[in-house]
């Protein structure tokens, strides 16, 4: 069996226009993912039942149904309500939902991974919760949160050929439209792969980056300033 490469070649503004829209739309749904997480997760810690329920079936659903199944509840259920959006935006809201109920699981262990007594610590030399969580809590789950982070944003991106099956012209959609006019499968899926591959391994490797940075800047011992202010003591102070 030969490959033919201009079937490539010949068609790369529309693998390009893929590859753009499946990075727009993955993204979107990182960006929002992570605020939905993070929202979660603080209203998983409350003491109001109710929100923690409801973070707890929100979590629930949207890890035990395949993201298929999420992205036809919100591009069928949606127009049922009464509200109509292109399919680009309903299927950025699938996957943001999606993503959101695994980020939430991620920030949940990493804040109950830390040592017991922290919030409160915090909250006994007069910070807001928005500051002990600021400036005590992220400072100390960034680093740990990382990796897994990593993790579930590469599966997210690879998800992200789901949202084909709803005529958004994201990279997979293009390679069937491809594959439709020029009859070579292996040719047109090999590049779809290899551009999958391409994105998530640039992704890594920043995040690697970042994570290094990171760590150097926490074994330099480089102290939050709103801590410095409160824990350390100066000869003033002292006296």
């Amino acid at each position: 069996m030969s490959l033919d490469p201009f079937v490539v070649l010949d068609h790369w503004d529309l693998f390009a226009r893929g590859a753009l829209m499946s990075l727009r739309i993955c993204a979107t749904a990182f960006v929002f993912g992570l605020l939905i997480g993070a929202v979660a997760a603080a209203f998983s810690f409350t003491s109001f039942a109710p929100l923690r329920w409801l973070v707890f079936v929100y979590i629930m659903l949207m890890r035990g149904i395949p993201f298929i199944v999420i992205l036809f509840l919100v591009h069928y259920g949606m127009p049922a309500a009464g509200i109509r959006n292109s399919a680009l935006f309903n299927g950025t809201v699938a996957l943001s939902l999606f993503a959101g109920a695994y980020y939430t699981e991620i920030i949940r262990a990493c804040v109950k991974a830390l040592p017991a007594g922290q919030w409160e610590s915090a909250r006994a030399i007069g910070m807001s919760p928005f500051a002990a969580a600021r400036h005590v809590i992220l400072p100390q789950v960034r680093s740990p949160m990382i990796p897994p982070v990593v993790n579930t944003t590469m599966t997210m991106i690879k998800e992200s050929s789901v949202i084909s099956s709803i005529t958004v012209a994201e990279l997979t959609f293009q390679g069937l439209v491809v594959q439709g006019n020029t009859f070579a499968p292996f040719e047109v899926f090999i590049a779809v792969a290899l551009i999958y591959w391409f994105i998530t391994a640039v992704f890594a490797a920043v995040a690697d980056a970042f994570e290094r940075r990171l760590g150097s800047a926490q074994r330099a011992g480089r102290m939050n300033p709103l801590a410095a202010r409160y824990l350390i003591l100066d000869g003033r102070d002292a006296r």
